[in-house]
């Protein structure tokens, strides 16, 4: 049976392009400094996100990590959305690792933090406080539906942490489907940000890694924390081929995974049992409610499954459907026929 996967863009399998950069890369030692390939590929990042350099790391966990470690120290406090990758996938590394406190705020249904509710948490001067040092965005943010943050947005959050002497620092994983989406250059989601990371191995189809990017000073102080946790490598040229390829060719084709996922979306919308909110379907995510159907969310995906259709449950009554390269039209009518045919059977 062939298996339509949905559960994550994380399973995209590199383009034939890739496996050939990846096979005929000019490599050196990275710790060096001294491999052209990812020298290349940070040039380009740091270029396209509007930074002055960049950074290789092996995944968007580290990323993040590495980011928050080199703005924050111990004790110091980060400010961040109560549906951030950040405060909820990342296993509390900050806090784990780095002696970093969060204090999380309520993400709104279109992912943004109110302004009001950053501002309140805003510690004073106080020997009693932790001290309050950056503020962390997401984009797009995964958990509320795979939304988009506006430039106009990131502008206002700009404003208010200058104000109080914050840095931003914007968990951009998939930041090029919300440029894609919004029709916008990627600076200028990016511009107000002291740091943004973005992942390769998602939307952009490359087998690993992810890019953090910020100042000369920033991106410095990054290589000490990258040493620390363990994520300086050697000839990473050839993880970094696949991500140059990525660059090149693979961010304008991500509205086609958007036009996808509004196909699934406007499907599913119209099950019954399912319910589903059409306009947080921005992207390439798809979350719906099963609450109305005969299954909780984890029975609900096993019984897909053995329909060969693969979604994640997030929690009791949410599923998860990611389309991304290597799903095509054909494969998200099926998995609509398929979730058809369960609701049928029940």
């Amino acid at each position: 049976m062939q298996v339509v996967d949905l559960r994550s863009d994380t399973v995209t399998l590199p383009t034939q392009a890739m496996r050939q950069a990846i096979a005929t890369a000019e490599l050196g030692d990275d710790v060096f400094g001294e491999d052209p390939t990812v020298n290349r590929l940070e040039a380009m990042a740091a270029e396209r996100l509007g930074k002055e350099a960049a950074m290789l790391v092996m995944s968007g966990t580290m990323a993040n990590l590495v980011s928050v470690l080199s703005h924050c120290g111990r004790g110091d406090e980060i400010i961040v959305g109560d549906k951030a990758h950040i405060f909820l996938d990342e296993a509390g590394g900050c806090s784990a690792l780095g002696g970093v406190h969060s204090h999380q705020v309520p993400n709104q249904p279109d992912g943004t933090l109110s302004l009001s509710d950053i501002e309140t948490a805003i510690r004073s001067d106080d020997i009693h406080f932790p001290r309050s040092k950056l503020i962390c965005l997401e984009n797009t943010q995964n958990m509320c539906g795979g939304v988009c943050l506006t430039p106009a947005y990131m502008r206002q959050v700009r404003q208010l942490a200058d104000k109080y002497g914050l840095a931003i620092h914007l968990d951009g994983a998939r930041i090029f489907n919300a440029a894609v989406a919004l029709g916008v250059d990627v600076k200028e989601l990016t511009r107000d940000a002291d740091s943004v990371s973005f992942c390769l191995s998602k939307g952009l189809a490359a087998p690993v890694g992810s890019l953090v990017c910020g100042s000369q000073d920033f991106i410095k102080a990054a290589r000490r924390v990258r040493k620390i946790v363990g994520g300086g490598t050697r000839q990473a040229g050839i993880i970094a081929a696949a991500g140059i390829v990525a660059l090149e060719q693979m961010v304008d084709r991500l509205a086609e995974d958007h036009a996808n996922a509004r196909i699934l979306a406007d499907g599913l919308a119209n099950m019954p049992g399912i319910a589903l909110d059409l306009a947080r379907v921005q992207t390439n995510l798809v979350y719906f409610d099963v609450s109305g159907t005969a299954w909780e969310a984890a029975g609900f995906c096993e019984r897909l499954a053995a329909l060969g259709v693969l979604m994640l449950p997030i929690d009791r009554h949410t599923v998860r459907a990611v389309t991304h390269y290597g799903i095509e039209r054909p494969d998200v009518e099926r998995a609509l026929s398929a979730v058809s045919q369960l609701l049928a059977h029940h």
